[in-house]
Protein backbone atom coordinates (compact mmCIF):
# COMPACT_ATOMS: atom_id res chain seq x y z
CA UNK A 1 0.00 0.00 0.00
CA UNK A 2 0.99 3.44 -0.56
CA UNK A 3 2.15 5.74 2.00
CA UNK A 4 2.59 8.98 2.95
CA UNK A 5 4.96 9.86 5.92
CA UNK A 6 5.63 12.66 8.21
CA UNK A 7 8.44 12.33 10.55
CA UNK A 8 9.29 14.14 13.88
CA UNK A 9 6.66 16.95 13.95
CA UNK A 10 7.26 18.59 16.97
CA UNK A 11 4.76 19.90 19.50
CA UNK A 12 4.68 21.26 23.52
CA UNK A 13 1.15 19.80 24.85
CA UNK A 14 0.01 19.38 28.36
CA UNK A 15 -0.34 15.62 28.60
CA UNK A 16 0.62 13.18 31.47
CA UNK A 17 0.16 11.77 34.66
CA UNK A 18 1.40 14.07 37.11
CA UNK A 19 0.17 17.37 37.61
CA UNK A 20 3.79 18.98 36.59
CA UNK A 21 2.93 17.79 33.40
CA UNK A 22 -0.50 19.38 32.98
CA UNK A 23 0.43 22.62 34.69
CA UNK A 24 4.44 22.83 32.83
CA UNK A 25 3.82 20.65 29.75
CA UNK A 26 6.31 19.03 27.22
CA UNK A 27 7.69 18.33 24.09
CA UNK A 28 6.24 15.49 22.05
CA UNK A 29 7.56 14.01 18.81
CA UNK A 30 4.98 12.65 16.38
CA UNK A 31 5.13 10.31 13.26
CA UNK A 32 2.75 9.97 10.87
CA UNK A 33 2.25 7.00 8.27
CA UNK A 34 -0.69 7.16 6.49
CA UNK A 35 -1.92 4.49 3.93
CA UNK A 36 -3.85 5.30 0.85
CA UNK A 37 -4.28 4.92 -2.98
CA UNK A 38 -1.49 7.34 -4.05
CA UNK A 39 -1.90 6.02 -8.09
CA UNK A 40 -4.61 8.19 -8.98
CA UNK A 41 -3.10 11.04 -7.66
CA UNK A 42 0.45 10.55 -8.61
CA UNK A 43 -0.76 10.17 -12.65
CA UNK A 44 -3.69 13.64 -11.85
CA UNK A 45 -0.76 15.92 -10.11
CA UNK A 46 -4.14 16.76 -8.72
CA UNK A 47 -3.91 17.34 -4.74
CA UNK A 48 -8.23 16.57 -4.67
CA UNK A 49 -6.75 12.80 -5.45
CA UNK A 50 -4.25 12.92 -2.18
CA UNK A 51 -3.97 13.75 1.58
CA UNK A 52 -2.94 17.71 1.97
CA UNK A 53 -0.03 17.22 4.27
CA UNK A 54 -0.24 21.06 5.51
CA UNK A 55 -3.69 19.42 7.21
CA UNK A 56 -2.47 16.17 8.38
CA UNK A 57 -0.23 18.98 10.15
CA UNK A 58 -2.53 20.96 11.63
CA UNK A 59 -4.78 17.91 12.39
CA UNK A 60 -1.79 16.05 14.27
CA UNK A 61 -1.34 20.30 16.47
CA UNK A 62 -4.35 20.59 17.19
CA UNK A 63 -4.38 16.87 19.21
CA UNK A 64 -1.21 17.74 21.07
CA UNK A 65 -1.66 21.07 22.11
CA UNK A 66 -5.57 20.55 22.63
CA UNK A 67 -6.92 18.99 25.48
CA UNK A 68 -4.63 17.25 27.63
CA UNK A 69 -5.05 13.72 28.28
CA UNK A 70 -3.55 11.43 31.13
CA UNK A 71 -2.13 8.64 28.38
CA UNK A 72 -0.49 9.15 25.22
CA UNK A 73 -1.73 6.12 23.88
CA UNK A 74 -5.11 8.57 24.56
CA UNK A 75 -3.73 11.20 22.91
CA UNK A 76 -2.33 8.60 19.64
CA UNK A 77 -6.00 7.27 19.53
CA UNK A 78 -7.71 10.70 19.04
CA UNK A 79 -5.39 11.59 16.64
CA UNK A 80 -6.34 8.50 14.59
CA UNK A 81 -9.74 9.35 15.12
CA UNK A 82 -9.59 12.93 13.84
CA UNK A 83 -7.14 12.10 10.61
CA UNK A 84 -9.96 9.26 9.71
CA UNK A 85 -13.18 11.75 10.43
CA UNK A 86 -11.10 14.87 8.20
CA UNK A 87 -9.78 12.25 5.21
CA UNK A 88 -11.93 10.22 3.20
CA UNK A 89 -8.83 8.74 0.92
CA UNK A 90 -7.48 7.43 4.33
CA UNK A 91 -7.32 3.97 4.69
CA UNK A 92 -4.96 3.04 7.21
CA UNK A 93 -2.72 4.77 9.79
CA UNK A 94 0.01 4.05 12.00
CA UNK A 95 1.24 6.94 14.43
CA UNK A 96 3.97 7.15 17.00
CA UNK A 97 3.84 9.76 19.97
CA UNK A 98 7.29 9.59 21.77
CA UNK A 99 8.11 11.84 25.08
CA UNK A 100 11.41 12.66 25.09
CA UNK A 101 11.60 14.01 28.32
CA UNK A 102 8.72 12.00 30.69
CA UNK A 103 9.26 12.83 34.36
CA UNK A 104 10.84 9.22 34.91
CA UNK A 105 14.20 8.31 36.56
CA UNK A 106 16.70 6.59 34.58
CA UNK A 107 18.71 6.57 31.49
CA UNK A 108 17.02 6.14 28.15
CA UNK A 109 16.30 8.44 25.17
CA UNK A 110 12.29 8.75 25.05
CA UNK A 111 9.25 6.79 25.64
CA UNK A 112 6.82 6.56 23.16
CA UNK A 113 3.35 4.85 22.17
CA UNK A 114 2.86 3.65 18.50
CA UNK A 115 -0.60 2.50 16.96
CA UNK A 116 -1.53 1.08 13.82
CA UNK A 117 -5.72 1.50 12.77
CA UNK A 118 -7.77 0.66 9.98
CA UNK A 119 -10.76 2.80 9.12
CA UNK A 120 -13.81 0.66 9.67
CA UNK A 121 -12.08 -1.89 11.28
Amino acid sequence: MDKILLNQMEFYGYHGLFPEENKLGQRFYVDVELMLDLKTSSRSDDMHHSIDYGEVYNTVRDVVEGEPKHLVEAVAENMSDKLFHSFELLEACKLKVTKPDPPIPGHYQSVAVEIFRERNA
